[in-house]
Formats: C-alpha cells, sequence, structure tokens
C-alpha cells in the first residue's frame, strides 16, 4: 500500500474475517492491509458483498476480527476488556449509516444528547452541544420535533450530528449517502466534508456512489478479500471490473 506522511489513526494488519454458513467456512476478508492517517478522507469500494461494511464494523470495533491486527492510534484496542472498548468506541468514533438508526420514540435533541449522557456527561452540557450541532447542520428551530417527522436528508443530519456530538477522531460512514435523493444526498455529503475538515477528524467511507468516492483524499477498493490502493481516474474502471 502507499505510504504517506503523518501518524497512522487506524492500522490495519493482515487482517481476517471468516464466517460458519451451513456449517462451513466463509472467508470474506482474507488478507487485509492498509493505514489511515489522522486528519485525512479515505473511501472504501468494490463490489456489493465483497467485505466493505465488515472491515467498517472491524475498523469501528463492532465486529472483532478472526485473525490479523487493528491498531486505533497506536493501542491494540481488541486486547482491551468489553467495557473499556466499549468506552472507546462511544468517546472516540463517530458512526454515520445509510438507514439513520435514530430512536423513533425521540426528538432531534434527545437522540444527538444520547451519547453524551450514556458517557455520563452532564445534561446541560449534552444540551448546549446538540443544539450548537443540529444549528451548524442547518436544523434550528427543530430539536423538538419528532425524528418520524423529518424528512430523510434532514434525518440523516441528525444522524451526522449524533455522531459528531462527542468530537470523535474518528468518522465511519457506511453509504452515508445511499438512501437519499441526489440533492439531500449532495448536501449531507458537503457538510460531512466541511465538518470532518474543521474538526480535523479522520473520516474512513463505504460507498459505492464514485462522486462521493472522488471528493476523499484516498481511494481503497477490496476485491477478493484484499484491500488496494486506487488511483482516483481508476475507480470508474474498478467498480465496472467488479461489477462484470
Amino acid at each position: 500500500m502507499k505510504q504517506r506522511n503523518g501518524s497512522a489513526a487506524v492500522e490495519v494488519r493482515s487482517l481476517k474475517k471468516a464466517y460458519r454458513l451451513e456449517g462451513k467456512p466463509l472467508e470474506v476478508l482474507k488478507d487485509v492491509s492498509c493505514t489511515f492517517y489522522e486528519n485525512e478522507s479515505v473511501s472504501i469500494v468494490g463490489a456489493s458483498g465483497v467485505g466493505k461494511t465488515t472491515l467498517l464494523h472491524i475498523i469501528g470495533t463492532l465486529d472483532r476480527p478472526t485473525s490479523g491486527t487493528i491498531l486505533h492510534f497506536s493501542q491494540d484496542v481488541f486486547s482491551w476488556p468489553d467495557k473499556r472498548l466499549s468506552c472507546f468506541r462511544n468517546e472516540e468514533i463517530g458512526f454515520v449509516f445509510q438507514f439513520h438508526h435514530l430512536l423513533p420514540e425521540f426528538n432531534c435533541l434527545e437522540n444527538v444528547m444520547m451519547p453524551c449522557l450514556l458517557a455520563g456527561e452532564g445534561q446541560r452540557h449534552a444540551i448546549d452541544r446538540a443544539r450548537e450541532l443540529l444549528d451548524y447542520l442547518g436544523l434550528g428551530g427543530k430539536e423538538e420535533l419528532n425524528v418520524k417527522k423529518l424528512s430523510g436528508g434532514e434525518q440523516q443530519r441528525v444522524a451526522l450530528a449524533r455522531a459528531l456530538v462527542r468530537n470523535p477522531r474518528l468518522i465511519l460512514a457506511d453509504e452515508p449517502t445511499g438512501n437519499l435523493d441526489e440533492r439531500s444526498g449532495q448536501k449531507v455529503a458537503r457538510l460531512l466534508f466541511k465538518i470532518r475538515e474543521e474538526v480535523k477528524a479522520t473520516l474512513i467511507i463505504v460507498t459505492h456512489n464514485l462522486n462521493l468516492a472522488g471528493m476523499t483524499d484516498r481511494c481503497i477498493g477490496l476485491k477478493s478479500g484484499r484491500a488496494y490502493e486506487l488511483a482516483k481516474e481508476r475507480l470508474a474502471e474498478f467498480v465496472m471490473d467488479e461489477a462484470a
């Protein structure tokens, strides 16, 4: 893989992930090695079912590798007890999914506050921080609305605010615009990159959207269970080859 200057945020070394399917092993990730640096954006592309989301979930500590090593800021986080790993995930990683996964019984403000409250932060701080982000994302005045009353684009912006509320150093986005119309998707994408630049976080995006992938600093392609550094001019060719 191509190297670059700067400190590593996430190092993936000889990663393998296998599942049992009808009693037989199914190896999704075979030997993945790649590095994601601090304060950069990286897209991960590839055909459906190649393991992009699996890799993202392992990077996000939502799943564990079968073998190999994942280092977050030079620390082997999978060697930690579950409680410490959970605290690290809540503090250092923000997740944005294709489907917003908001809590439908709560309003916008309450959804965004939730990670702060779960971490034991004061309610006043949580309210102020949530309001600040919602206002920044163009949702000022809608804090008390139930999230079910929002448009798809607005719901995804609430999800983005929730991902950022604890100022994570790592933002992981799985098809963040995949469930939106073109206009809403472009707006969410612009906001995502704008905020990433301001907070100096590392952004890793799984996407089928070549325009979104082209906005990142680097692109990584997954093929046959392995990772490859891609030049941006090869993005379309790589995706077409995978779809063939």
